[in-house]
């Protein structure tokens, strides 16, 4: 039950904040949303807990290792919660969602429980809380803030970011929720159903960014090419989220477009040729496939066959020539057998992805997959990850070690605070490059001559005039 929103004023101290971010990059960008809201405040942010005045943890729900990670961390504060009661202490986000007011009965230092419809509402809850906290008797009942309700239009409350020096890159949520219901997920329970932010309100947000200084930015949705389908409709044979890239695509300045995560079954004719006329969508697809076993992607409700999905990939490639395709797969899901999996092993072998993420199935409460028969042992998921993960590394190896002796254009930012010569950024196909540099390059766009390679990373050096002219002669 949301509790009355009481204002208080702080304290001229400036208290002090710390955020734990887990999970995704829809996660990464809630914590962004709260630490700004904080920010306007009044509060300072800190990355030390233990000296801060109020620590939340925005959680994940998606695998159980993401609970448990959680759960151990802010089991873990309660020494300062003894040494310091004023402290308050919260989750934020989707295991807040799933678990609600249960986080309560076994950490009873945790203050707040606040749900994924409400990061709004967070900067009042922790003003509240921390009030609350410094002026109560020591012999007051223990007071809490419980608030996991959905919460209409929570879609337009998604506020614009504060950006670091320098920073090149953005993250922006264009839509929140899910109404796929794949058996083995948990999000349409902890984000909702799908709602979409409006066009022009994702325009104004980019076009911001860029007017600070960002030239690449990520359109993120849980179900991404899905946006706005139930509230736009279709204009000239294309659906809502084409015209959004098309929009975001104009703005001036933008350099870099790129969007996660599509499902298949949301990827038509109409975003297939954005990739022919939208030079500034990056040469990249993170496409899930889940699995190569038909049986399998039917068990998950994933509505496509691994036939389809090859087609899907082949006419992307077609379109954009160089793309480089990843994706997620799953493997042990109830009822994989040993065929099962072969399947999906022949998906990787014929797609040729440059990575992917491997993950074993890890039962969900309140999932129908976690109520299925035919659970596969965790000795045999364990093997087929490992088996699966070198089958991908050999891969993503040989198709980086093709960049060798290439000249790529890489958006870079500082990989090491004690190294200021040290840089990392990304390709249009999102390959992580890192070199170094005598100036302060972070923020630019840098062309790099590839030296070495491994499976995830390539290593190389900026490019001079005498190594241009070298190149030229070679």
């Amino acid at each position: 039950m949301a509790l009355p929103i009481r204002r208080c004023i702080i304290s001229p101290a400036m208290p002090k904040f710390f955020i734990k971010t887990y999970g995704c990059q829809m996660n990464e960008r809630d914590s962004e949303q709260v630490a700004h809201s904080l920010i306007e405040r009044g509060y300072q942010r800190t990355e030390s807990e233990s000296d801060a005045d109020v620590v939340l943890l925005n959680t994940c729900s998606v695998r159980d290792m993401a609970d448990q990670k959680a759960l151990g961390k802010m089991g873990m504060l309660g020494h300062i919660a003894k040494d310091r009661p004023q402290v308050v202490f919260g989750f934020l986000g989707c295991m807040a969602q799933a678990r609600g007011a249960s986080l309560f009965k076994n950490l009873p230092h945790v203050d707040l429980v606040v749900g994924t419809q409400k990061f709004h509402r967070v900067a009042d809850y922790v003003d509240n809380a921390l009030e609350r906290k410094r002026h109560r008797a020591m012999d007051d009942p223990r007071f809490s803030i419980f608030d996991v309700e959905q919460e209409a239009g929570s879609q337009s409350t998604i506020r614009e970011q504060q950006l670091a020096p320098k920073q090149a890159t953005a993250f922006v949520s264009i839509m929140q929720g899910c109404n796929m219901h794949c058996t083995f997920c948990i999000v349409p329970q902890t984000r909702g159903a799908e709602r979409s932010r409006s066009i022009e309100e994702i325009v104004a947000e980019v076009r911001d960014l860029v007017s600070s200084g960002v030239k690449e930015v990520t359109l993120l949705g849980q179900i991404v090419n899905l946006y706005g389908r139930h509230e736009l409709p279709k204009v000239d044979c294309k659906s809502p989220f084409v015209q959004l890239l098309e929009a975001v695509h104009a703005i001036d300045g933008l350099q870099r477009l790129r969007f996660t995560s599509p499902h298949p079954i949301g990827f038509r004719e109409d975003l297939i040729a954005a990739y022919r006329r939208l030079p500034k969508l990056a040469d990249h697809l993170h496409l899930p496939a889940q699995s190569g076993s038909n049986k399998i992607l039917k068990a998950m409700h994933r509505a496509y066959t691994s036939e389809k999905y090859a087609d899907l990939v082949r006419r992307v490639r077609e379109a954009r020539p160089g793309i480089a395709v990843t994706t997620d797969i799953i493997v042990g899901f109830p009822g994989e057998t040993d065929d099962d999996y072969e399947q999906t092993k022949e998906l990787v072998e014929q797609v040729q992805f440059d990575n992917a993420f491997v993950f074993r199935y890890s039962p969900r409460r309140d999932t129908p997959a976690a109520e299925m028969i035919d659970q596969v042992d965790e000795s045999v998921k364990e093997a087929r990850n490992h088996d699966l993960l070198e089958l991908v590394n050999a891969c993503a190896q040989r198709i980086n070690q093709g960049l060798v002796g290439q000249t790529l254009e890489v958006l870079s930012a500082l990989s090491n605070k004690t190294n200021p010569s040290r840089l990392m950024g990304r390709t249009r196909t999102n390959k992580i490059v890192l070199f170094e540099s005598a100036e302060d390059r972070s923020g630019t766009f840098v062309d790099v001559h590839v030296e070495r390679a491994t499976g995830f990373s390539l290593y190389g050096t900026p490019i001079t005039a005498d190594l241009a002219t070298a190149s030229a002669a070679a």
